[in-house]
């Protein structure tokens, strides 16, 4: 397997939430190669669960897809953010609660061919009310299923939205093993 190293890269673009490079990338065989990137800081996804099982999801619009998506609670990292601090403010910015247990489930990166973005999963225990204000240009509906429920609309493509495929699997998966204990 051959690698793949940057012998110039070019700017073309910054934004509030991504920037855009065009690498030019040599392989071991001096063949070189154009690779579009889009570099962006980092993201959350957070599956707050209370204590009766229920999963608190958001459904807002989606400008890519073109539509209203139901997802987990999310959002991007903030310059020197640690992923955890960014769950924490992200839970009181959008559903208006505090995790008094975070748990660390795991992380992907989106789309590595193209994107840095890496999202950071957690599952939210314990949680209890906090509101911080949130982003001006977010309009969310707040929407409370029980994970089960949730998790059967991952199953029936009901909820499209890759972290919330993944954040909600996982979080079942893991509270399926630590609460058999």
């Amino acid at each position: 397997m051959s690698g793949e190293r940057i012998v110039g890269s070019e700017h073309l673009f910054s934004g509030k939430v991504v920037n855009l490079r065009i690498d030019t990338v040599a392989r071991e065989d001096g063949t070189t190669y154009r690779r579009e990137i889009i570099q962006h800081s980092g993201a959350v996804a957070v599956i707050p669960v209370d204590q009766d099982g229920n999963v608190f999801l958001v459904s807002q619009y989606r400008a890519g897809a073109g539509a209203h998506l139901l997802e987990v609670p999310a959002g991007g990292l903030e310059p020197g953010e640690e992923p955890a601090d960014c769950a924490r403010r992200e839970l009181q910015e959008e559903i208006g609660y505090f995790p008094g247990e975070l748990i660390k489930l795991g992380g992907f990166y989106v789309a590595a061919s193209y994107t840095t973005e890496f999202i950071t999963i957690y599952l939210a225990l314990d949680l209890s009310p906090s509101r911080l204000q949130g982003d001006v240009d977010e309009d969310i509906e707040i929407i409370r299923k029980s994970l089960q429920e949730a998790v059967k609309m991952v199953q029936t493509n009901q909820i499209q939205d890759s972290k919330s495929l993944i954040g909600l699997t996982w979080a079942s998966d893991y509270l399926k093993v630590h609460t058999a204990e």
